[in-house]
């Protein structure tokens, strides 16, 4: 990667088109072949950048460029498309290259796959006696994340997101729709189990009989001390 902070102006051109000012930034090339110019603020977001497969071209300005103070101009073409990104330097300040080498990429931690495991290990988090029968239990239109049985015995499908919605208590009516056309299996109730249940999700789950469930990952997982928690 190589990461360059310069005075410079910067212009969009193709489909769209944009123009940035003079100003200080910094310029990133990484080895995919992408350029993204960055602001001293926005967060995370470029204020303007080029998608690779591009192309860099260090060019010597024009005359008339010249004579507005631009030592030298950067043609980032992109390889399948008319547009490019044009970055008039005025001045470099700082220029580093890096060899960042191959990232492993992002292991997300409490994702759906998380929470079904832990709750499949502490069943009784759903109800007091309550028993697995499997995880992903799969039917015709896909699979319930956790099939359990109650106290009483009658058959329990719960389905398990991060963050509770309405589209994932539509998606449970189907699976208990399905499910309680076996007699062997029927009744089948629903638990719908989530870090956060939005309320309109809780509003409609209620109204169609099946329970909410609110699950904290961090007890789940044995962090149960409040200070050790980031959020």
């Amino acid at each position: 990667m190589r990461l360059v902070i310069a005075q410079c102006s910067v212009d969009y051109i193709g489909r769209l088109r944009a123009h940035l000012p003079l100003a200080t930034r910094l310029l990133m090339v990484k080895a995919d072949g992408s350029v993204l110019v960055h602001s001293d603020g926005g967060s995370y977001k470029p204020l303007n950048w080029m998608s690779p497969p591009a192309s860099l071209r260090i060019m010597t300005p024009e005359e008339a460029d010249t004579e507005l103070g631009v030592t030298e101009v950067w043609n980032v073409q992109h390889a399948k498309s008319d547009d490019r990104l044009v970055i008039n330097i005025h001045e470099l300040l700082h220029e580093s290259s890096h060899d960042l080498g191959v990232d492993p990429g992002l292991v997300k931690d409490g994702v759906e796959a998380d929470l079904q495991r832990l709750l499949a290990e502490q069943i009784h988090l759903a109800g007091t006696g309550f028993t697995l029968i499997r995880r992903e239990y799969m039917t015709a239109i896909g699979p319930v994340d956790i099939l359990a049985r109650d106290a009483a015995g009658a058959t329990v499908a719960i389905e398990l997101k991060r963050r509770g919605d309405i589209d994932g208590v539509e998606q449970l009516t189907r699976y208990l729709e399905l499910l309680n056309r076996d007699p062997l299996m029927a009744p089948v109730r629903g638990i719908f189990a989530a870090q956060q249940i939005k309320p309109q999700a809780r509003v409609l789950a209620l109204d169609r009989g099946i329970d909410c469930l609110t699950l904290d990952y961090d007890m789940m997982r044995g962090v149960d001390d409040v200070e050790s928690r980031l959020f």
